[in-house]
């Protein structure tokens, strides 16, 4: 069973691309960790189709804050906007019926609240604009795989 991950990259990426989970590249978590049997390429194949509308999306960050279960992860906030919420919904859509557990928090916890976590080699600063043209379906191998975290699909957002 696979862990996977739906992000909104601040810089591309490519499949393949692997990182250790303390070097994740820049992004908004758009879909949060699910778990799922399916084939990724047919969950890549369901997000392109049901965002082959979807033009890239502007963001602008806005304040930090804590977030965790310890609330010790440093994370800067991005403004609330519906074009970024609606594909949050969107995507909840298309991709539950492609988990394991329908159920899980992915698809049902609270509220979407877009953030950017801070990194120890870089972060977002208030005010800063957020050109988000890629969405990257990820691997979540455990944090203790050799391979860290692996792209496994990306999805081009046309910009205007």
């Amino acid at each position: 069973m696979s862990r996977l991950v739906v992000v909104l990259p601040l810089q591309p990426l490519r499949a393949g691309d692997s990182f250790a989970v303390a070097d994740w590249p820049l992004h908004i978590t758009v879909l949060a960790p699910f778990l799922t049997d399916d084939a990724p390429a047919d969950i890549a194949a369901a997000i392109a189709s049901a965002v082959s509308g979807q033009g890239a999306l502007a963001a602008v960050a806005a304040g930090d804050e804590l977030f965790g279960r310890r609330k010790d992860i440093p994370v800067t906030l991005v403004v609330d906007d519906e074009a970024l919420a609606g594909l949050h919904r969107t995507l909840v859509d298309v991709v539950r019926p492609f988990a394991a557990a329908p159920d899980e928090p992915a698809f049902t916890g609270p509220d979407f609240r877009a953030h950017v976590t801070v990194k120890r080699i870089a972060r977002v600063h208030q005010g800063d604009e957020l050109s988000l043209s890629q969405i990257a379906l990820v691997d979540m191998a455990p944090r203790t795989g050799p391979s860290g975290r692996t792209v496994l699909a990306t999805i081009w957002l046309p910009t205007p």
